[in-house]
C-alpha cells in the first residue's frame, strides 16, 4: 500500500488547501486528518471513501505511487491549452475520470502541443468512444450478445488481413 499521507499532502497541495479546509471539505474529524498526514493514523475504508468524497477525487487517488505520476505533471505542462477548453466548455467533461484527463493531456498535435481544436476534435473522439463502449456493454448483456460478438469478430478478422 503507497504512502497515504504522501498522497493527502500531493492532493492538497494540487488544490492549494489546508488541514482546516480537508477537515471541512471531507467532515472528517481533526485528529484524523493530523493523524493521516503525521502517517500515525491507519484509516478505515470508510474514511478514506469520505476523505476522498470531500477532496472531490476517485479513493484510489489516495493509493497512487508517486513514481508513476511524473507523467502527469510534464502531460500538463506540454498541453496548457487543455486547461482552457475545460473552462470554457465544461459540458464536454461531464463523468470524465482522472485516467480520462490524463488520457487527453497526454496527446500531442502536430509539432506538438494540442491546439484548441485538437483538443476539442480529441475529447469529442474520446467521448464518442467512452458512449460506443457503453452501447457495447449494454448490447453485450442483451439478447443481441452473441450477433454482436459475430459482428465483432468479423470485423477483427478484416483488420488481421488488413495487417498481414
Amino acid at each position: 500500500m503507497y504512502d497515504v499521507s504522501a498522497n493527502l499532502r500531493r492532493l492538497m497541495a494540487r488544490f492549494g488547501l489546508t488541514v482546516e479546509q480537508v477537515i471541512e471539505q471531507s467532515g472528517l474529524d481533526g485528529r484524523t486528518i493530523k493523524g493521516l498526514l503525521a502517517g500515525t493514523h491507519k484509516p478505515h475504508a470508510r474514511t478514506l471513501t469520505r476523505l476522498a468524497a470531500g477532496l472531490g477525487v476517485n479513493p484510489d487517488e489516495l493509493f497512487q505511487d508517486p513514481s508513476l505520476l511524473a507523467h502527469r505533471l510534464f502531460d500538463r505542462q506540454t498541453n496548457p491549452v487543455v486547461e482552457t477548453v475545460v473552462s470554457s466548455q465544461p459540458d464536454l467533461f461531464v463523468g470524465w475520470a482522472e485516467r480520462d484527463f490524463d488520457e487527453l493531456y497526454s496527446r500531442f498535435g502536430t509539432g506538438g502541443s494540442l491546439t484548441i481544436e485538437g483538443t476539442l476534435e480529441a475529447v469529442r473522439s474520446m467521448n464518442h468512444n467512452r458512449e460506443i463502449h457503453r452501447r457495447v456493454a449494454l448490447l453485450l448483456e442483451s439478447g443481441e450478445a452473441a450477433l454482436l460478438s459475430a459482428f465483432v469478430d468479423l470485423l477483427y478478422e478484416r483488420i488481421l488481413v488488413r495487417l498481414w
